[in-house]
């Protein structure tokens, strides 16, 4: 079963949606991303995704880390968060603020020995590595900087060194609500053997889950929403049950 997770991309402070990755393509929803969370778990979700965009975009040096630690404070589920993480320091300050789960992604790329690092340090539940790209190539810097790799021959270095879940997202679907990008995860669910999928990017309603359970024989076991949440697109669908006990 493929299990949703909503999605809270913050930006000064403010729960916002970005198309493609594109900084001047902002949509605002809410000015209280801990309102928003505390309703993504009433209405049963397991745990919430939150994406630092400031930190992203700044390389770590502005970011929203109190606001993320309040919100992983007044919700019972899990929260995980990526954006802006460089070194071991930000790793370590996201977990000892309450945080369940960093993802790791600029950083993989240039300092792979940081993951091994980490996942030592914190074992594989704490540790992520997000896959952001593009045509199929990995982007870094918050989606801006080009860097000529595979992102399936990057997936597989990153099982190689214990990683056992990656948030892949397909830029040129997210926030888009085109559909998700099936066939990338298909193929790289396909090649991995010990990691898990969770899905980014296009979703525009309860129509991409089911053509997403295609995918779950493949490693693929959840899906970040974000704009579809917040347009209203599952208002008439039960998105969550009590008895979705998987995911994180």
């Amino acid at each position: 079963m493929i299990i949703p997770v909503p999605a809270i991309d913050l930006l000064h402070g403010q729960c916002v949606r970005l198309m493609r990755g594109q900084y001047d393509q902002v949509t605002h929803y809410h000015d209280s991303p801990v309102v928003i969370a505390q309703q993504w778990e009433a209405m049963g979700a397991p745990m919430v995704h939150v994406v630092d965009l400031d930190a992203a975009r700044s390389g770590g040096q502005t970011h929203n880390t109190e606001l993320i630690a309040q919100i992983a404070r007044d919700i019972a589920v899990p929260v995980q968060t990526g954006g802006g993480i460089r070194s071991a320091g930000d790793v370590t300050h996201r977990l000892d603020h309450g945080i369940y789960r960093v993802i790791i992604g600029t950083a993989a790329v240039q300092n792979p020995d940081l993951v091994d690092a980490m996942i030592r340090q914190y074992g594989p539940d704490r540790i992520a590595i997000g896959i952001d790209a593009k045509d199929g190539e990995v982007r870094i810097s918050g989606w801006l900087d080009h860097t000529g790799m595979s992102a399936l021959e990057f997936a597989m270095e990153m099982q190689n060194r214990g990683v056992t879940r990656i948030i892949y997202t397909d830029i040129n679907r997210d926030g888009t609500m085109q559909g998700p990008n099936v066939e990338a995860y298909r193929s790289m669910g396909k090649k991995l053997t010990s990691v898990r999928l969770m899905a980014s990017g296009g979703v525009s309603g309860p129509e991409d889950l089911e053509t997403l359970q295609s995918v779950a024989p493949y490693g693929v076991d959840s899906v970040i929403i974000g704009r579809a949440l917040y347009e209203g697109k599952f208002s008439e669908y039960q998105l969550w049950s009590k008895e979705v006990t998987e995911c994180p």
